[in-house]
């Protein structure tokens, strides 16, 4: 290379170093001027400048330029296509096209590759390379073996990883860190541990630095776990890495995956330097636990020791703000959010509407969702799921119909959602069409879906086609028995209910509270108070269930039903427990259908020192007023009503016809066919009265 030569280079490698684009383009518009680039060494770096300030297409375009490229060449857009991922399909074609022109592959070669990969999910061509590789005795060391094991690791073949691993003669803390970020990443952090300390175990303790740590650390995510991670975080002080932020980070996750919460709290304020993602994981660990506030406290405590949030940091105060309704807060975390260019990004936005949707701010969570040109499924699937939560599933409904015809494939979230509308809308004919879906979709019978047919199939009456799907559930989890057994109590055969919940502690699975609520709402329906009471002590006295409010409230209602009014009486007065107005509630309701008016009476005037405010308690003593004929107390209580504020919501009912469902709410003039339904309604109240009908005062 001549001394002008050497000249140019060293100044395109001074402009590498800076990233200093700007200046570097006059330079090469020089170099093709006085025909330079006919020099393989210039040409070369002039592409590893455009790399690696980011422009790979003009990298590109100066690559085929080149006559004669040598392995530099073709390793330097190699190397660059491999980290950015969204080039990575063309490392491969680039690859062959390097044996092609017979150039010959080298360690940078074969590790560009396998790192690559991945990232376009190759395993075939993955598996070829590593042939070569293996061929090439002398490129297969440390550095290529690493990558290896990580592109094996990437695409889920932990068992090949291992063998490569164990088929190297040498070995570094990538290596090791490598294939212990493996195991963990596929949910294995007990073989990760054992890895971990294998490589203690072959006097490998050089090679433990923070990447080995964060590693094995990243795999201890089960409570059973946790003194094992204890451990490893005792290793990790005595080696003084404790300095490392990485290792701070990866400690708090542990704790708090493992739910060792106090641990977490203690290991983040022992962390000296503090980065984003140390208090985006403490702030997700409080949300997770079920202590969000702590989490929101925490982010203001970030705020104003003046760290930065991330998107991630976002994602899990929203997470908090959603899990106890905090709306205010979460409007005010949207407007920072705003301020610092986040809004936009889909992760977040999906964060959002799925937070002003559980907050009850539906029509929030849809601007956030139309302010996105190009939602992904999660996005959709969050819009969706806000309407079901806020009861409006028709709308929910809607919009699935149009994510359909958008041409967006639904998951498992999405499909569960839709079937809850179905079944809260009793509109067996789209669930039946979700199904289909489901089976199209190649979606299997496993939770959530399973669960979420046979509710459907239940509540929509069809008991035939749910016990079809619960049959063949592969699987099924105490949420799938509790729901075919409330479908059949529900439906009238509480004798097959209580006789599913015996097939189900024979199977040896655990029943739940909510079990119990579904057993004793079957004796109810059965009016079978004897098997009421069994099941009811079985609770507490067999599986250590101590009975809420709503066993105590299926109780009452097994004793009404059956005419045990003043049984009822008693065991309300006997609870142990606060019960509010809820039990009074049933019984009034029960002594107004038996016609015990005095005793309705007495649970009415309980209700109302109690300060009910359910409109229809006030109309059941009303109308047992009446009938008593005390006309004073009819007045008080009505009295009473307005005072208080109650009034009576109004009444709706929806039917499903030709595909699609007509909702009525009393006192709504806006369907379009509201004047036929007025004059079909005239028609047949004239028609009442000729027949004689005459309403009774005492159900008005």
């Amino acid at each position: 290379m001549s001394r002008y030569s050497s000249s140019l280079f060293s100044t395109l490698q001074h402009y590498t170093r800076l990233k200093h684009l700007r200046a570097a383009k006059p330079l090469h518009a020089h170099i093709i001027t006085t025909n330079s680039s006919s020099c393989l060494y210039i040409a070369n770096a002039l592409i590893n400048l455009y790399v690696k300030s980011g422009d790979c297409l003009t990298a590109r375009l100066v690559f085929e330029t080149i006559p004669h490229r040598d392995v530099v060449s073709f390793n330097t857009l190699i190397n660059a296509y491999s980290h950015h991922h969204q080039h990575s399909s063309l490392v491969l074609e680039l690859f062959r096209r390097m044996r092609r022109e017979s150039t010959f592959s080298d360690t940078h070669s074969f590790a560009g590759v396998f790192n690559a990969a991945p990232y376009v999910n190759d395993i075939l061509g993955g598996r070829q390379v590593h042939g070569l590789a293996v061929k090439a005795v002398s490129c297969f060391g440390v550095f290529v073996g690493s990558s290896l094991v990580n592109m094996y690791c990437k695409m889920g073949f932990v068992r090949d990883a291992r063998k490569v691993f164990d088929e190297m003669r040498e070995r570094n803390s990538v290596t090791w860190a490598t294939m212990i970020s493996g195991y963990a990443m596929h949910q294995s952090g007990g073989n990760a541990l054992e890895f971990f300390v294998l490589m203690r175990r072959n006097e490998e303790r050089e090679e433990e630095n923070e990447f080995v740590f964060t590693a094995v650390l990243s795999g201890l995510m089960s409570p059973e776990l946790v003194d094992r991670g204890k451990q490893v975080h005792c290793v990790a002080v005595k080696n003084g890495l404790m300095s490392f932020v990485s290792v701070g980070n990866a400690l708090v996750t542990m704790y708090s995956k493992c739910g060792s919460l106090d641990d977490a709290l203690r290991t983040f304020e022992m962390c000296r330097d503090k980065n984003s993602i140390t208090w985006s994981a403490m702030i997700s660990a409080f949300a997770q636990s079920g202590d969000s506030q702590k989490g929101l406290d925490l982010f203001s405590d970030m705020h104003f020791s003046g760290v930065m949030p991330t998107e991630f940091v976002f994602g899990g105060v929203i997470s908090a703000c959603s899990d106890i309704g905090a709306l205010e807060q979460g409007q005010q975390v949207h407007g920072y959010m705003i301020k610092l260019g986040y809004e936009f990004q889909i992760y977040i936005m999906s964060a959002l509407v799925d937070m002003y949707g559980k907050c009850g701010s539906i029509s929030d969570a849809r601007k956030g969702f139309d302010c996105v040109k190009e939602p992904d499924i999660v996005l959709w699937s969050s819009m969706i799921g806000g309407y079901i939560e806020n009861g409006v599933n028709e709308a929910a409904l809607s919009l699935y119909c149009r994510m359909l015809r958008e041409g967006f494939l639904p998951n498992e979230l999405t499909i569960a959602s839709i079937l809850k509308a179905c079944s809260s809308l009793c509109t067996c004919e789209q669930g039946k069409q979700v199904h289909v879906c489901t089976i199209k979709y190649g979606f299997s019978l496993e939770f959530p879906i399973g669960n979420a047919l046979f509710t459907m199939y239940a509540k929509c009456g069809n008991l035939e086609d749910g016990k079809l799907v619960f049959r063949r559930m592969p699987m099924r989890d105490v949420v799938s028995w509790n729901a075919m057994i409330s479908g059949l109590s529900q439906n009238g055969q509480g004798n097959e209910a209580l006789e599913l919940f015996e097939e189900m502690r024979l199977g040896g699975n655990e029943p739940d509270s909510v079990t119990f609520v579904n057993v004793l709402s079957a004796c109810s329906h059965m009016g079978s108070v004897e098997r009421g009471w069994i099941y009811f002590q079985m609770m507490s006295n067999e599986f250590g269930i101590a009975p809420r409010v709503e066993h105590y409230a299926c109780m009452v209602d097994v004793l009404s039903r059956a005419g045990k009014l003043y049984e009822a009486k008693d065991f309300i007065e006997s609870a142990t427990i606060d019960h509010g107005i809820c039990l009074w509630r049933i019984l009034l309701s029960a002594c107004r259908n038996y016609r015990n008016y005095e005793l309705g009476a007495y649970a009415g005037e309980k209700l109302m020192e109690l300060g009910s405010l359910d409109s229809q308690a006030y109309v059941l003593l009303s109308s047992i007023y009446t009938s008593l004929g005390r006309r004073e107390d009819v007045e008080r209580v009505r009295k009473m009503m307005n005072l208080r504020g109650v009034s009576k919501k109004p009444g709706c009912s929806w039917i499903e016809l030709k595909s699609q469902v007509h909702v009525f709410v009393a006192g709504d003039m806006m369907h379009p066919q509201i004047e036929n339904i007025g004059f079909e309604i005239r028609r047949l109240i004239k028609h009442m009265k000729d027949e004689g009908y005459q309403p009774s005062s005492t159900t008005l």
